[in-house]
């Protein structure tokens, strides 16, 4: 009998915590659907329900994510959309040290203040260590479209750059909404699983 080393020991996905974005919520866009495919694998999954989506406050947004998160481990992955992804990064960058993610999905992530929303400057007013958060999560992903009307794809892109993930690039999903006709996003399920 051969057995192989590794240096990591292999750990599946048990947890994932959902962060939606700006004028959304946990039942919007293909938050419901990641929920019931994840769930059926057995995976236990929270949609994170951000207080006053329309109207974000970046302190209640940061407690209501960290109050789900709690503690994670190389088991949990964090899956974010636009504002919630700019909020999950700084949730992770407040963790007392050490702390170990085992994966991280940002789909239409940013971190800077976007031309088209204007509105949302207050609350991107100050950066987060990108660089810094990146070193205690095992797989990180960007996923973005090139046809985002709100996230220009250099500002995924240099969320991509900073934070060293694979960047995925999907054709013609907008800003992957319900009103883009994304309602399920398989790249992202396939990313997860393969945590």
């Amino acid at each position: 009998m051969t057995a192989t080393p590794t240096d990591v020991p292999v750990q599946s996905v048990q947890r994932v915590v959902v962060v939606h974005g700006y004028e959304s919520s946990p039942d919007a866009n293909w938050f419901p659907w990641l929920q019931s495919v994840l769930e059926a694998d057995g995976i236990a999954v929270t949609v994170v329900p951000l207080p006053d989506p329309d109207d974000p406050d970046k302190a209640a947004w940061e407690d209501a994510v960290g109050a789900a998160l709690g503690v994670p481990d190389a088991t949990t992955v964090v899956v974010a959309h636009s504002l919630g992804a700019v909020t999950a990064l700084r949730v992770l960058a407040a963790l007392p040290e050490p702390w170990e993610l085992g994966g991280l999905v940002l789909v239409a992530g940013f971190t800077d203040p976007l031309e088209a929303l204007p509105e949302l400057n207050g609350f991107l007013a100050t950066d987060v260590d990108v660089e810094r958060v990146a070193t205690s999560i095992g797989e990180r992903t960007v996923l973005r479209s090139d046809t985002d009307p709100f996230v220009p794809p250099e500002a995924s892109d240099d969320l991509a750059r900073r934070l060293g993930p694979r960047l995925q690039v999907q054709s013609g999903a907008g800003h992957f909404m319900a009103d883009d006709g994304v309602t399920r996003l398989p790249a992202l399920l396939d990313v997860v699983r393969t945590k």
